[in-house]
């Protein structure tokens, strides 16, 4: 069974980032539908996912799961062995807290610091209460990994839920350069590196929707996540590859990658994969032949 997901814009939207990552870090069909948040399309969509007036929205069944820790739950409560929550009891009591903390919390975080997976702003300045946001979140993260994190990068070692719900804290981390301890760094740098988080951030970048009020009137750095291979739209093929990498279908749109020319079966394919061709498996299987 495919669960239907409404998601809005990918490089706004932290909520749709951290219900797209229950379905993609643990491996769960799901057929995602999108649409550009203040518009008609946005309402349209979400008419069949009646009565959730948010996204991410969730259905299965003629049910409907609105809100991520619902969604989380649900999705938990019916995949019980693909291991979302920790398997220890007392990590999994920890990462509840964490989630429901940050399901409620840190609104001045939230509201100085929106997400925007489009920019990094080296030369923002933190509130006093973003700052002490900042703090209550890294204190989080540090006893999370010192008791439970020692079989990899996530907080509780394995990526679970609560890796979920912080993600999109990991990316205001980057895009407004907040301050942070090196435990904080390293997992800010999992997050960035992870090629899920990448292929999010690329297909914002095709969908190319710029919303106003979230871009700052200040200088910019560069994204601080791995460097993105030298990829370039161009007009015109040949290719070297007949079949869209993603889709099997014939190729209609092209990139240039280090003078070599590759095909597409549409603008979005392509566009997501200029954006970041290192975070598509797909695409890196024809480049690396």
């Amino acid at each position: 069974m495919t669960y239907k997901l409404a998601i809005g814009d990918r490089t706004y939207s932290s909520w749709s980032l951290r219900g797209w990552l229950l379905f993609e870090k643990f491996n769960l069909p799901v057929k995602v539908h999108s649409a550009r948040m203040y518009s008609d399309d946005f309402t349209n969509m979400l008419k069949d996912f009646a009565p959730a007036r948010l996204v991410p929205t969730m259905k299965f069944d003629d049910i409907v799961v609105q809100d991520t820790i619902a969604m989380a739950e649900t999705l938990a409560e019916r995949h019980p062995d693909v291991g979302m929550w920790p398997h220890d009891p007392a990590a999994r009591a920890m990462a509840r807290n964490m989630v429901a903390e940050m399901h409620s919390s840190f609104t001045n975080l939230r509201g100085e610091c929106t997400m925007n997976l489009r920019r990094h702003y080296p030369s923002f300045k933190p509130s006093d209460a973003v700052l002490r946001d900042v703090a209550r979140i890294e204190q989080l993260w540090a006893l999370a990994r010192e008791q439970f994190g020692a079989n990899g990068p996530w907080l509780f070692g394995t990526y679970t839920i609560a890796d979920a719900f912080y993600a999109p804290v990991a990316t205001r981390f980057a895009t407004f350069k907040l301050p942070r301890t090196t435990v904080s760094d390293a997992y800010i740098q999992a997050h960035l590196n992870d090629p899920s988080l990448r292929r999010w951030r690329a297909m914002g970048i095709a969908q190319n929707y710029i919303q106003p009020g979230y871009d700052l009137d200040l200088a910019e750095g560069v994204w601080p996540g791995p460097a993105a291979l030298p990829a370039k739209a161009v007009d015109h093929g040949p290719s070297e590859n007949t079949q869209c990498p993603y889709s099997g279908d014939p190729v209609t749109d092209y990139l240039e990658l280090d003078g070599r020319i590759f095909g597409f079966c549409n603008p979005f394919c392509r566009d997501k994969t200029v954006a970041d061709a290192a975070a598509w498996d797909g695409f890196m299987e024809i480049y690396q032949i």
